[in-house]
């Protein structure tokens, strides 16, 4: 089995392939990292209770973009996990991608991740990702692999948050679908902007991409993260993939062994002298 973990900002997003196959998926809270042998301790448990034997873990592939968790995560992967490989995906990691981006290791681990994904479960398409997370980001792929760099924005909640603590009266709200564009209360005149000025950004920005990197050609527009779900239904997705940065984790991990196979094959090779 390989255990996935992409340690974002606001959650640690986990999963399980035995196989081909996710069989199981989880969150935990980036803030409750603490030690290394509490995290180790939660993944074993979280194991244990799903019916999965933690030794059937043969390596653990981990995206972040949270440099302050990273030791306490290798840690108690090693600590707990000691006969599984660990792979960390970072610049310098065979990806299968072009990337094009000015200076390659600013790209986050995540965004890599979910374009290697999205780049297997769509091949030879032009692609848009859009992750709506604590912050949503863009990426554009083109059909030859060319990861072309994007868009950054601050998420919903993270917006939410920053009303919040920068004004005097203005406070948490649920976070939801309003059913009409006028708020009648501070609450509902926050909900109001947090959506509908989130959901102008999605299709302004997308709609820019297109005309600048992809004119009059088909764009396949993919969504993940925590709150793409909330605009599923404004005809911006062509495919919704909650679990595509863990996809892509999975086939970064594959390309790996496949890196290590062919490295010890020519080496074998050159000392033979064949």
């Amino acid at each position: 089995m390989l255990l996935a973990l992409d340690v974002g900002n606001t959650h640690i997003l986990g999963g399980v392939f035995d196989g081909e196959k996710l069989i199981l998926r989880f969150r935990y809270a980036t803030y409750q990292l603490g030690t290394a042998d509490q995290f180790g301790i939660f993944l074993r448990n979280i194991l244990q209770t799903n019916g999965l034997a933690s030794d059937k873990v043969k390596a653990v592939a981990v995206c972040s973009v949270v440099p302050s968790c990273n030791y306490t995560i290798r840690h108690a992967i090693t600590q707990y996990f000691k006969t599984a490989d660990l792979f960390n995906l970072q610049a310098g990691v065979k990806t299968g991608l072009n990337i094009k981006y000015k200076n390659p290791a600013e790209v986050g681990a995540d965004r890599i991740a979910n374009a290697i994904g999205a780049v297997r479960a769509f091949p030879n398409r032009n692609i848009i990702i859009i992750d709506a997370g604590t912050a949503t980001t863009f990426c554009a792929i083109r059909k030859n692999k060319d990861y072309l760099g994007g868009v950054i924005l601050a998420g919903v909640r993270l917006s939410m948050e920053a009303l919040k603590s920068n004004t005097a009266k203005l406070m948490e709200v649920d976070i939801e679908v309003p059913s009409t564009y006028l708020g009648k209360t501070t609450r509902e005149g926050i909900q109001r902007g947090l959506y509908f000025g989130h959901l102008g950004a999605l299709r302004e920005i997308v709609a820019g991409l297109k005309k600048e990197l992809f004119t009059d050609e088909q764009v396949m527009i993919i969504g993940t993260g925590g709150f793409s779900q909330l605009f599923r239904d404004e005809n911006i997705f062509d495919s919704i993939l909650p679990d595509l940065v863990l996809q892509g984790l999975k086939v970064a991990y594959e390309y790996s062994l496949e890196s290590t196979v062919k490295g010890e094959h020519l080496a074998k090779k050159s000392k033979s002298g064949k």
